[in-house]
């Protein structure tokens, strides 16, 4: 099963007042050693959100086939100066099962195939 993550991050006043060359470098500075650590069981998409919703400003979104890749990610996001700074704020983690429903219905019979249902 694939799990995503969706991470909801309030940029806060310290990012935005640093120029962008810098957001960039920060940003390079700090994940790109937590994502070499995943060595590909993780991958990591950003969303932009502030134009669309005042709920949060950025949108991160993780993949992985095992939550404990997660988990370890979030831990070294943490500890790193993009949260301890901080720079960006973590208000709700949103955990998700890729067409989970499909395996259900597979691993319980209820997909409509009668071969499963016998």
């Amino acid at each position: 099963m694939k799990y995503a993550f969706f991470v909801m991050l309030r940029a806060n006043t310290a990012w935005l007042a640093l120029p962008r060359a810098r957001r960039r470098a920060l940003a390079d500075q700090h994940l790109g050693p937590i994502m070499q650590a995943q060595q590909g069981r993780l991958r990591m998409r950003y969303f932009d959100a502030e134009a669309f919703t005042a709920q949060c400003s950025d949108v991160m979104m993780t993949e992985t086939e095992d939550p404990k890749q997660h988990y370890f990610f979030m831990e070294q996001l943490r500890d790193s100066a993009l949260i301890t700074h901080p720079y960006f704020e973590v208000l709700q983690i949103v955990p998700t099962i890729e067409e989970g429903y499909q395996a259900y219905e597979k691993e319980t019979g209820q997909d409509g195939n009668p071969a499963a249902e016998t």
